[in-house]
């Protein structure tokens, strides 16, 4: 079940996110409410990044990669806007 929290917590995050621009890059960012056990894995996974005190992350390219992978893996289609 542990692998399907963190899944689902990755998919919300991408579903929920929003583009920032104001860094060299473009950014994906998302409010960070979800457990934090997930977070923590899914930022060991290099599939998010941000600071301990701040309320939201980015996801990384590898991160919004593995989202999408898994949009297709739970039939949930072309639910994100670009």
């Amino acid at each position: 079940m542990k692998k399907e929290i963190e899944e689902l917590t990755l998919l919300l995050l991408y579903l929920t996110s929003w583009k920032e621009e104001d860094f060299p890059e473009t950014i994906q960012r998302s409010w960070k409410g979800h457990s934090f056990e997930a977070l923590d894995q899914l930022k060991e996974l290099d599939y998010l990044r941000g600071g301990i005190k701040s309320k939201s992350v980015y996801l990384t390219e590898a991160g919004i990669e593995q989202a999408k992978q898994l949009m297709e893996k739970y039939n949930l289609g072309e639910m994100k806007d670009e």
